[in-house]
């Protein structure tokens, strides 16, 4: 209890100010609307950074052995430092509420009546004092190491070593002791959540179907987003249905994690199951990568195979069984070899075919799934025999390829749609754009990127800790918030916490791609044979008919 007295009476009223300046200034809108408890989470955070940032910039102040202001002095600093805080706390506090209905008015969302001011502030003081008691508890161990190499070394000396050691202690500890048994927890978890092998659900029985008895795929060990991929979307009656055309029943070919020990084990056995159906003899293949978990969007998959009457085959194999957030972080390499595998085997056995009679062969992948497959689509797969294009939704911000494109866009195009040359190699979509304009026709690859202005796992920027991100400095999007205002530090949260909110986001918002969407840009890429403008319209409607998530008659 006397250290956590000593604790409090220590707080340093300049540096809270700084941090409390934060939290007024995090009340102004991002990219995704905020509940008044992320608010408060919000709010607590900066108020943390802030604090931590004043007692960094005084330790360095104390180092140089700068002057130091008089009690009459600091006083008139305080208070200072306090009227700017209220007053900006004042006009964030009054006009938090009509920027968060009008974002939510952007997105279609409905309008809330009230700001929860007491939410915000209990959980922005709970989150602050968890944060500054963590703080307290490693400045504690640092004085501590620091106490025992003042015995045998000079002060100086004793104070970098102090800062190393305790450096070296969080991240064992963070590393070997925490991070290894949480992701050994979460992996098991989703492993048992994907219901493998004992919990797995009769096998198909039709022979033509991935995981059937006369597959090559183990039913068992495919996992449970392989089997809803491979049992869903539409057979050849709902197609023919709905084009009036003989339709085919499309290939749709998935590999588990649990299907093979490696990375190539899996595309080998892809490839394998690939032949045994025929697929290679399809108008289109399409080789995708999946979402963290392994979750194949049905919004996607279910439209393109109506659109070209079945005569389709799709395949893609799994990495991870964890969320994409934690996939990206914990397993980045693992997603970028399985798709690397998979579309070099696929490749390699499609470029000994006849080009008169092998199907057009497509990449594809929506957020952590279009980072792999952007990754695995590299110069080979585009100049040697390439490709016949790609459709990536969604592109996370750390992609390569992805910022390569985006940084040769026209000059005065917008960073959320830029234009790329003419646009006959290169195109983007949006949820106001569909990729079919450009200055010129489109040449043999046609790639398409499809983003949402209001995404933050596209457009998060790690460098907005102290400048704004590209797309700040262009007119707001349709639905982004006209004030949305650059602020270092917090805006840097401010997006990273948008990233955690982005997937429950409103459909066609945020990181909530659906099917109406996905539907023009695949004409665009795959350029279905006698395909019409009224036919996008009459799918986009088909699609909207009780199917949430993708169109097939299931």
């Amino acid at each position: 209890m006397h250290w956590l007295r000593s604790q409090i009476y220590g707080l340093s009223v300049p540096c809270l100010m700084l941090g409390l300046f934060f939290f007024a200034a995090s009340l102004t809108p991002s990219l995704i609307p905020r509940g008044p408890a992320v608010q408060g989470v919000l709010g607590g955070i900066v108020i943390a950074l802030g604090y931590l940032l004043g007692r960094i910039i005084s330790l360095i102040w104390q180092a140089a052995d700068l002057p130091r202001l008089d009690k009459r002095l600091r006083l008139a600093f305080n208070a200072l430092l306090a009227g700017a805080v209220l007053a900006l706390a004042v006009w964030t506090f009054s006009s938090n509420l009509e920027w968060q209905n009008a974002l939510r008015a952007k997105m279609d969302l409905e309008p809330v009546e009230t700001q929860h001011l007491a939410i915000i502030l209990a959980t922005a003081a709970l989150t602050f004092a968890v944060a500054f008691l963590i703080g307290a508890l490693v400045a504690t161990l640092f004085r501590w190491i620091r106490s025992r190499f003042y015995r045998f070394m000079p002060a100086r000396r004793a104070n970098v070593l102090g800062v190393v050691a305790v450096v070296l202690i969080l991240f064992v500890v963070t590393r070997d002791g925490i991070l290894d048994r949480v992701v050994t927890a979460l992996d098991e978890s989703y492993e048992a959540a994907q219901k493998l092998f004992d919990d797995a659900p009769p096998r198909p029985t039709n022979p033509n179907q991935a995981g059937s008895t006369a597959s090559l795929i183990d039913w068992a060990a495919m996992g449970q987003p392989g089997r809803d991929f491979v049992q869903s979307g539409p057979d050849a009656e709902a197609i023919s249905a709905f084009t009036g055309k003989p339709a085919m029943d499309p290939i749709r070919v998935y590999v588990g994690r649990a299907n093979g020990e490696t990375p190539k084990e899996r595309a080998e056995l892809a490839l394998a199951e690939l032949i045994r159906l025929n697929a290679f003899e399809r108008e289109v293949l399409i080789v995708t990568s999946p979402t963290g978990t392994g979750w194949m969007d049905p919004g996607s998959h279910d439209p393109v195979e109506y659109m070209h009457d079945g005569n389709i085959a799709t395949v893609s194999a799994q990495y991870s069984y964890l969320q994409s957030p934690l996939a990206l972080i914990l397993e980045t390499r693992t997603g970028l070899d399985q798709a690397t595998a998979l579309l070099e085997v696929v490749h390699r056995y499609w470029k000994t075919l006849p080009e008169d009679s092998r199907p057009r062969l497509y990449a594809h992948g929506l957020s952590l799934g279009a980072w792999s497959s952007m990754y695995a689509t590299n110069l080979f797969r585009l100049v040697d025999d390439p490709i016949d294009g790609a459709f990536w939704a969604g592109p996370p911000f750390p992609s390569d390829l992805w910022q390569y494109v985006q940084n040769a866009r026209q000059p005065g195009s917008p960073w959320v749609l830029p234009t790329i040359e003419d646009g006959s190699l290169v195109r983007y979509a949006s949820h106001f754009a569909d990729a079919s304009h450009a200055e010129a026709d489109w040449s043999r690859m046609r790639i398409v990127f499809l983003q949402y202005s209001s995404d933050p796992i596209v457009f998060y920027d790690p460098f907005s800790v102290w400048r704004a991100p590209p797309w700040m400095n262009d007119p707001p999007a349709e639905d982004v918030s006209e004030h949305l205002t650059f602020i270092p530090i917090v805006t840097q949260f401010q997006l990273a916490l948008d990233m955690a909110l982005s997937f429950g986001a409103p459909p066609g918002h945020g990181h909530a791609y659906f099917a109406q969407d996905y539907i023009a840009p695949w004409v665009q890429v795959t350029a279905p044979q006698d395909w019409t403008a009224e036919d996008t319209e009459r799918l986009k409607a088909h699609c909207n008919l009780g199917f949430q998530h993708g169109c097939s008659n299931e």
